[in-house]
């Protein structure tokens, strides 16, 4: 009787026994993928992925993490590509280390965009040159989801992998935060 009780207590699959997600954290996960990753991202994904991987498995999360990341990339896409055209041809966004970076990134985007989608590095600024070249929507969505969802995986993987305790996934993402938190209480300078 207590096997079966802990077994809906967990949602676990009848036949396979394995954690079901409830549709409601679906959502959360989704939501959070979104959130993490539209605009400059002002809250890190790693530790939730992490947390969702060993509890819901890798492919599952990958998945709904993927989605919510590839929804973001379809917003910032919607946004900033008018956004970032309107000043692609100024001579400060054309010329020197920027005008370098964008002449180098054009021989290969969708590698540089997977690779930045994949690594752990700020994409941002990526993603911007992906904006003012306009590379096309389809193509950047199949690159940010190309990069993404093995990062996920490996990151879902690791969940699994590693009995990670919940104080140390909270502790990851509080560390992960405080550059958010020290650029937006940073005291500015009166002029």
């Amino acid at each position: 009787m207590q096997f079966k009780q802990a077994h809906e207590r967990l949602n676990l699959h009848p036949r396979t026994g394995r954690a079901t997600i409830p549709a409601s954290l679906l959502a959360t996960l989704f939501a959070y993928a979104f959130l993490s990753n539209v605009a400059l991202a002002l809250v890190p994904h790693e530790p939730i992925v992490i947390g969702f991987g060993a509890v819901y498995g890798v492919w599952t999360t990958a998945f709904v993490a993927t989605c919510g990341t590839v929804t973001a990339a379809w917003v910032d896409h919607r946004v900033f590509v008018p956004l970032i055209t309107r000043v692609r041809d100024r001579a400060l966004f054309a010329t020197g280390a920027i005008g370098w970076l964008r002449r180098h990134f054009a021989r290969a985007p969708f590698l540089v965009l997977t690779a930045s989608s994949l690594l752990p590095l700020p994409a941002f600024p990526f993603k911007a040159m992906a904006f003012a070249e306009r590379y096309p929507l389809v193509r950047y969505l199949a690159a940010v989801a190309a990069g993404r969802f093995p990062r996920y995986a490996l990151l879902a993987w690791l969940g699994l992998l590693v009995h990670v305790p919940a104080w140390v996934l909270v502790a990851l993402f509080a560390l992960m935060l405080l550059p958010t938190v020290r650029v937006l209480w940073k005291p500015r300078r009166a002029s």
